[in-house]
Order: C-alpha cells, then structure tokens, then sequence
C-alpha cells in the first residue's frame, strides 16, 4: 500500500487544478445545501422529529452510495473522452427533476407507515441530481490522477477529499444560519437550481481541459498502476467499510440520543453531521490540524467521559452537550484518520470510496431502521460508541496489576451506580462513582480490548437503571421518539404519580390518589394560563366542540362536561395507546364526562377536513421535546385553525420553550390574518412541585376583539408583542432568530 500521508501538498496552479477544486467544492455545497433545504419543503406534509432527520440522512447515505458505484463503474472505459460525455450526460439528464420540488405522485403520508412514504418521495423528488452530484469527487480525483498526477508537484489526488467536505461542511453550516433566515424556500430552490447549471458549465470545462488528453492512456496508467499496487484484500475492505459504518451509525445516534434524552434545541440535528464532515477534512488533510496521538488522547478522555454521564442523571446541558459532541468528534476522527493511514493507492480510489460509502449506508441504516426495532431506547449510541473504542492501536491484551485493578474499579463502580438509592442526602454519590468508573476506565485507554469491556460495563449500567432513578412502568419507541411511562411520588397530590416522558420533557402526569386523579396537573392545572383558558371557554355555555393539537396524557379530557366533545389530533399513534391504557393514564377513559375521541396524523392534514366553523376552543400543543414543528406555527397553518374555530371561538396556542421565544413569530403570524392576540407567562407559586403547577407560556387568538374582552379584563393578560418581525410561511421561518431572542437577556 502506498504512503500517501507524506506526500506533498496539493499545488494549486491555475486554471487546469483549481478548476478541479471548484468543481469539488461546488458539488459539495449543493449536495449538502439541498439536504435541510428538501426537507424544509417536506415538513408541513410530515412534521419533524430527529427520526424524520435520520431516514432522510440514511436516503442520503444511499444516494451517496448509488453515486459512488456509478463513479467506480465509469472508471471502467477506456477512454476518459466516453467518461466526460457520460458523466456530462447524466448531469443534464438528472435535470429533468429541477427545479426542486416535493413530488405529490404518494400522497399523504400514512401514519402507520411513514419511512417508505419518505424514502419515494425523496428518490423521486432529488435522487437523480443527489446521486449525480455525488459521484463528483471520486470521479474528479481519478480524472486528476490521471491527467494530472503525474505531473511534479501534483499531489495526491486524495488531498481533494478534503477539499470536498470542507465545502459540504460550510454548506451544512450556512443553511440555517444565513439562507434560511433571510431567503424564501422558492429563492432558495432557484438559487440551487442555478447553482446545478453553473456546477454543470465547470464541469464542462474540466472535461475541455482534458480533452486532448490521450486517448488510450487512462488504460496504460491504469494498467501500470494496477500492476504496482498491492492486492486489495476482502479482509482489508472489511476494515474500511467498519470504519466508515461506526462514524455513520454515530452521527444518527447521536443526533437521536442529544435530541431526545439531552435538549432538542434546533440545529443540533445540524451539528452531528458538521462535525462528521469537518473530521473527513482534518484526516485527509496531508497535515493534520489536529496529530493522531492527540485525537487518541482526547478520544479517551470524550468517550468515557460521555458514557459515565449517561449513569447519571442529568447535569448541566452545557456540559452535556460539550461532552458527547466532543465524544462523537474525536471518535469519528479515530475511525476516519485510520481510514486515511489505510487508502490505497489512486488507481484503487474509487473503489475506496464505494466501500466507505457503503460502510456509511451500513451504519446510517443500522441506526435509523434496525435499531428502533430492536430496541426499546436509544440504546445504539452508546452501545456503538463503546465498539468504536476497538479502532484505537491495539497494545497487546496481557494487562498489570495496576491496570486488573482500575478495571475491577471501573466494573464495581458501574454496578453500584445502579444500587445508588435516589435520596437527597446520596443526590451526589451517583455521580461520584461514574468519576471513579471513568478514572479507571481511562487508565486501560492504550489497550484498546480492555478500556472497551470498561466502557461495556458502564453501558450495560446506564442501560439496566435509568439514570433518573424512576421506576419505568412502560417504555416504547415509535418513529416519533422514545415515550416513558414512570411512576414518581408527589405528597402534594396524594403520593403516587404517573408521569410521560418523551425524551427529557414531561407530557403529562397523574396522581393516582382518587381525590387528586382527574384533576389536571403539570401545564394544564385550573390555575395556570391554559386551565384558565378552558374556564373561561366553557363558562360561555353548554355543549362547547373543543379540539387539541397533541394529546399526551390526556389530561384536559378532565374539563369535559356532560354534552362538551372533545377531539385530540394525534401524530404519533404509540402516544393514543399510552392515554387509553388503564395501567398509565385514566384521564380519558375515566375522568372525562364529555365525548371523547382520537384522530390520528399530522394535524396540518387531518384538520383540513374537518368541517368549517365548528369549533368553541382549538387547543395547541403539540411540541415534543420542546422541539418546534415550525409548519404549525406558519401563516397557512393559522389560517387553517382560524377556519376551523366559530366566528367567536378561541385559539389557544401553548408556546413554552426552552429553546424558542415564539412570542413574537406567532403574534406576527396571527395578526397577519387580522385576528387579535393576547399573552401570558404564568408563574405558579414557588416551591410548587412540577407536577402538581409548571410555569407556562401561553398566546390566545380570536378573529374577533370582542371574544378576547373578558381575558382582557384579567391583568395576567397582556397585549402579544411581535417585534415587528417578519410573520412565518411554508415559504419562510427564521428559526435561528427565535433562538437568539431567547438567549439575549430581556
């Protein structure tokens, strides 16, 4: 195998390479600018959650596979003239799709099952370009090699590699941050649409260049490469394609377990893969930002220090988020900078590539199809970032005296992190044996077989007890996330309690004390801005039709009165079998003394057909995770429960985040239609448990002033403010916007 890690720098001489360059970084801009961008144009059919984020990202994955093996098979003729001409044929041909939109030909996608319906519309929406854009680097660093590489002072052709993630990295980067906030999804398509053109006319002139390049030497420069370069083991591919898989299993787990079990603040979907790319850039750079030894050391120091943490309970989000982003870094780094020390040489890149593109498709699907069927939580993760450990250099397996005992350490301080009760007084100890598992752990990182059966030890920990200490009475995980059903203990409401989870933000919780079960609790008690909502609502007379965008436990079925109907619109179908079962929650089978029922989908499609004018309150709450599906918030989205509500009927619309203030986007967007807005921030009484009362941000809509007077009346009420912002569209949201809002004191 060739050294190629001391080759000389890639020399940039003008125009014939940086031709080369623009080309690369070009395709990899528009590969990883239209991946946010389709699925944008996706969400108001689908909604979002991190499992719609990673289907498309494993779609994706195979797209870059399929161009990948079109890249390899184009290597096969002779004549780089018949290359040009194909490859620049396949480009005009993926053409036929642009500009960019979301293909109706499936319909609306079926609840029970969305990952097929997503999986089409996305290989007919964008597959063709994805997948011919894809086969952009392999194929330009072979066409480099073989015109060019031969030449002194070429270069490796491998040292465009990092050229291309660099590209698809600030692009990844630049989407949320600067296109999205301040251009409309149909500025954004043409510009991608021109963006494809231009690419197309370089690569014309890539093809111009190299024209005259003679005909029958590709083959002779194949031929006499192939004869120098060492045979390519099954053994040595299946390395390659391990290496590519763990990064790619744990960029999606990743993604799922911070989203989920961490924050769902927005954008950290985006910061998984920019750190995935940017690791690509550092191990293929000819010298590395940051040495190989230094990745080792920081690698140990993450790895351990991110699955101690998953043994304990939740800590500082800070420190969270720092601690596993770094883990995935510098274990993407490992696995990724191995790859680069076992590249072959150029006459066997392209086939590089197709094995790492498949290890990728390999690890993508893993996590987001195999693994939510196999288990229950977010185990991959984890269990994933424990494997990838086995990358490291291996030192032998015979351990010291020293070294048998920080891993009996390590091992023993696992377990009883688990036998650790949950009590005020021993709130620490927990955390103090993770410290001493992860310090011994850390002593075994240079043998690479015995700080992973450390690691294991903490994993199989953290998955046997929940790190909350609360018993799990249900656990199940849908396409929409992973729901708990826990049993906890309050005094202010009788004792016993059950509360849902999902992810690390509470959907409801209730008291099994008979003297405290139907009373709504948590957001929803009488006291705060949403029970005073339904007061008010059903003081107005009998028989009121009510609708509710979320269902979660089911708690405000308790405020039916005999002759009220109530109507839930429910997305995920786990979540109506949580609420309907007797052994977790009773608020809709038993306290509820109105009709009841349960319709399930997006609530962008299931209201449309609801009929017009029908409804006395149209009930908002449908954040999972405090993550934000933007598409129910936008000016056609209010447009539609305005239509549905009677003409003095009341949108009420829950807007607590703790990562958004959409105060303004939603007043903007209200007024825009010329209904009237009022706002509440309720605050319950300190040292009110959680449960019983929690603070809550709370907008009200009416078409009319008058149907707002007597919530006007009431100085809990103010004026909505809208900061004279842009109102939301299917076409526009400034998400990165609200984020700031809410971080700047005030």
């Amino acid at each position: 195998m060739t050294d190629l890690a001391a080759s000389p720098g890639l020399a940039l001489r003008l125009p014939r390479t940086a031709l080369f360059v623009a080309a690369i970084f070009t395709s990899a801009a528009l590969v990883f600018t239209v991946q946010p961008m389709i699925a944008k144009m996706i969400l108001p059919t689908l909604g979002g959650s991190p499992a719609v984020w990673n289907a498309s990202m494993a779609f994706f994955q195979a797209a870059l596979l399929a161009g990948y093996a079109y890249a390899h098979l184009l290597q096969r003729l002779p004549s780089l003239r018949a290359q040009f001409l194909v490859h620049l044929a396949a480009l005009a041909g993926a053409a036929v799709v642009l500009p960019l939109g979301v293909t109706g030909l499936f319909g609306a996608p079926p609840v029970d099952a969305p990952v097929p319906w997503l999986l089409s519309v996305l290989a007919i929406s964008i597959g063709l370009p994805f997948a011919a854009l894809s086969a952009t680097a392999p194929l330009l660093q072979a066409w480099y090699a073989k015109t060019h590489g031969a030449e002194p002072g070429a270069g490796s052709p491998y040292a465009f590699y990092a050229a291309s993630n660099l590209g698809s990295m600030l692009a990844l980067l630049s989407y949320p941050l600067v296109i999205e906030p301040f251009t409309t999804v149909d500025a954004q398509t043409l510009g991608w649409t021109l963006g494809y053109g231009l690419f197309s006319l370089v690569i014309a002139l890539v093809a111009i260049t190299g024209w005259r390049y003679r005909a029958g030497a590709a083959a002779d420069a194949d031929a006499t490469a192939e004869s120098s370069a060492a045979r390519i083991t099954w053994r040595e591919r299946g390395i390659w394609l391990l290496l590519a898989a763990a990064p790619s299993s744990l960029m999606l787990g990743a993604t799922t377990y911070i989203s989920a079990d961490v924050a769902s603040a927005p954008f950290l979907w985006v910061a998984p893969l920019a750190l995935y790319l940017f690791t690509f850039v550092i191990a293929f750079q000819t010298r590395p930002l940051i040495s190989k030894d230094r990745g080792l050391r920081w690698h140990a120091v993450f790895a351990a220090m991110a699955i101690g943490l998953m043994c304990v309970h939740q800590t500082s989000l800070a420190a969270n988020l720092v601690t596993h982003l770094g883990a995935f870094f510098f274990t993407a780094l490992v696995c990724h900078c191995a790859l680069a020390d076992r590249r072959p040489s150029p006459s066997r890149l392209t086939e590089f590539y197709l094995v790492m593109s498949l290890g990728g498709v390999v690890g993508g699907a893993f996590t987001a199809f195999v693994a939510p069927v196999l288990f229950e939580t977010v185990v991959e993760y984890p269990l994933v970032l424990a494997l990838a450990v086995l990358a490291r250099p291996w030192r032998g397996v015979s351990l010291s005296r020293a070294e048998i005992l920080c891993l009996a350490t390590a091992v023993l301080a696992a377990g009883a992190i688990a036998l650790a009760p949950k009590t005020e007084s021993l709130e620490a100890l927990p955390l103090l044996l993770a410290v001493v598992s992860v310090g011994g752990a850390l002593f075994l990182a240079r043998r690479a077989l015995w700080f992973f059966v450390a690691l294991a030890t903490l994993v199989a920990q953290s998955i046997i007890a929940p790190p909350d200490k609360l018993q799990n009475l249900h656990v199940a995980r849908s396409f929409f996330g992973v729901h708990r059903v826990t049993l906890d203990t309050v005094p202010e409401v009788g004792g016993p309690v059950h509360l849902l989870f999902h992810g690390t933000t509470l959907h409801g919780a209730q008291p099994l004390d008979p003297a405290f079960r139907c009373q709504p609790t948590n957001y929803y008690a009488p006291v705060g801005a949403i029970g005073q909502t339904y007061t008010q609502v059903l003081a107005g007379g009998p028989g009121k039709n009510i609708a509710v965008v979320g269902l979660g436990g089911g708690s405000v079925a308790a405020f039916t009165r005999p002759g009220d109907r109530l109507r839930f619109f429910e997305i995920d179908p786990e979540v109506e079998r949580i609420a309907r079962d007797p052994a977790s929650f009773t608020y809709i089978a038993q306290c509820a003394r109105g009709a009841v029922d349960v319709v399930i989908g997006d609530a962008r499609l299931t209201l449309a057909r609801e009929p017009r004018a029908s409804y006395d309150l149209l009930h908002l709450d449908a954040f999972s995770s405090d993550a934000v599906p933007t598409h129910l918030l936008t000016v056609e989205a209010l447009g539609l429960y305005l239509d549905a509500l009677k003409p003095e009927g009341v949108l009420l619309l829950h807007i607590s985040n703790r990562n958004l203030a959409l105060e303004a986007p939603a007043a903007a967007t209200a007024r825009a239609l010329g209904a009237h807005v009022l706002m509440q921030e309720y605050a319950p009484p300190a040292g009110t448990p959680h449960v019983v009362s929690a603070p809550s941000q709370v907008m009200i809509v009416a078409k009319a002033p008058a149907t707002l007077a007597p919530f006007a009346g009431d100085p809990r009420w103010r004026q909505a403010d809208d900061k004279g912002i842009r109102p939301w569209t299917d076409d526009y949201t400034n998400v990165i916007g609200a984020i700031v809002d809410q971080a700047l004191p005030g």
